[in-house]
């Protein structure tokens, strides 16, 4: 990599964000999976409606669960065609023409199974990580959009863009399904190890990046995470301090195991469990209840249960959430944030408001990841031919400002 070669980048620090990007495809072609999955409950009860009329009809014993709802469609039209083709027996059509019951239950089960192909083939499309899908372009999921003057959300057939930035230089760049940038993570760094000569050490992310998995991704990559918790801005707040039902505002003790709420009543360990996320990647939660909170005149601001007070804690995420706390409040972590805010946030505006990137003119994840890549190569260029222009080639970092 010729950055590399001439050292213009650090090739040990990446600032890593995302953004999203309204795909080129008609804003109203949205096909959702919780539409999919109701509209084939209410199918799957009709047709058990249908098979009871047709075993009765024709003293047969189909069953149907809804494990095996496609071969079943598929077996009983077959079985109707076979009673068509031994009576010889000749469908209608047209006005007028009286439909015989053989020819209503064929084309009720006919209809069934195009419906019921036609659902399996968008649940393939979207698979397990999406929950919905564009008609026009298969690989866009409609994503919560910001780009009204009103500050309006709305849902539009987009791309989760994923860049990495190194020196103020575009490194790598793709294109994701996810709404999210939890999930992406991985699979960015893994697609950046391919293709890069050399292996980032330090991961600088902001909030969005943070999950149990991630943390335990860079720690066997031998990658220090300097990604903000989900809480470090809240926690900063008087009213967060103030609020009980936190748990950051209960005592620990360590020795014991148990919490202490604000009325001194000691939460113990009940129970722990097993928690599978969107990509399948288990962690364990161990839960936490009080003594006894009949009576407690603080349970209306502490917890909205009936019952006693519970904490539901993931010891091995919290554990590595604190390292990350104290890696992003070192000087070289402050300084690490602040670049991160101007370097790769920087990197999206040129590309939305000097290049224009503010819907794709492709379809298709690998046409779009190709516009991606020639939009970051003259991107570079220009940036290349900037920091030459001001001597700033082989300068990284933005200093911190100084009282």
């Amino acid at each position: 990599m010729w950055l590399y070669e001439q050292k213009a980048i650090t090739g040990e620090t990446i600032y890593i964000d995302g953004t999203k990007i309204e795909a080129y495809a008609n804003r109203y072609s949205f096909v959702w999976k919780k539409a999919i999955t109701k509209h084939e409950a209410k199918m799957h009860t009709k047709w058990q409606a249908l098979l009871e009329q047709i075993n009765t009809t024709y003293c047969q014993l189909f069953t149907s669960p809804y494990e095996t709802f496609l071969e079943d469609l598929k077996k009983v039209l077959v079985f109707l065609e076979k009673i068509q083709e031994e009576e010889n027996i000749t469908f209608v059509y047209g006005k007028g023409k009286r439909k015989n019951v053989l020819q209503r239950y064929h084309e009720q089960v006919k209809e069934m199974l195009q419906r019921k192909e036609q659902y399996d083939a968008s649940n393939e499309i979207m698979g397990e990580k999406r929950n919905s899908y564009s008609k026009t372009d298969h690989d866009a999921t409609f994503m919560r959009m910001k780009d009204d003057h009103m500050r309006n959300g709305q849902l539009k057939p987009a791309y989760n863009v994923q860049a990495a930035v190194d020196a103020e230089f575009i490194v790598g760049i793709d294109v994701f399904s996810d709404r999210n940038d939890t999930t992406p993570l991985i699979l960015f760094l893994q697609y950046l190890k391919e293709h890069l000569p050399f292996t980032y050490r330090h991961i600088v992310a902001d909030s969005g990046y943070e999950s149990e998995e991630n943390y335990v991704y860079l720690k066997e990559q031998k990658q220090t995470a300097y990604i903000k918790p989900q809480n470090h801005e809240r926690k900063k707040k008087a009213s967060f301090k103030k609020d009980i039902k936190y748990r950051e505002n209960m005592a620990y003790d360590k020795s014991t195991d148990t919490y202490t709420c604000a009325n001194d009543q000691q939460l113990h360990t009940i129970r722990n469990y097993t928690r599978t996320s969107q990509t399948g990647y288990q962690s364990q939660v161990t839960v936490y209840e009080s003594e006894d909170c009949t009576g407690c005149p603080l349970k209306e601001k502490c917890t909205k249960a009936k019952g006693n007070r519970q904490l539901h804690v993931a010891k091995e995420f919290l554990a590595y959430r604190e390292t990350a706390q104290e890696n992003i409040l070192t000087e070289t972590g402050t300084l690490y944030r602040m670049n991160r805010s101007i370097q790769v946030e920087g990197t999206f505006g040129v590309l939305k408001e000097d290049y224009q990137l503010k819907k794709f003119r492709t379809r298709g994840t690998g046409n779009v990841r190709n516009e991606l890549l020639i939009l970051a190569f003259g991107y570079n260029l220009n940036k290349i031919h900037t920091k030459i222009q001001a001597n700033r080639l082989n300068l990284y970092y933005h200093p911190l400002k100084t009282a």
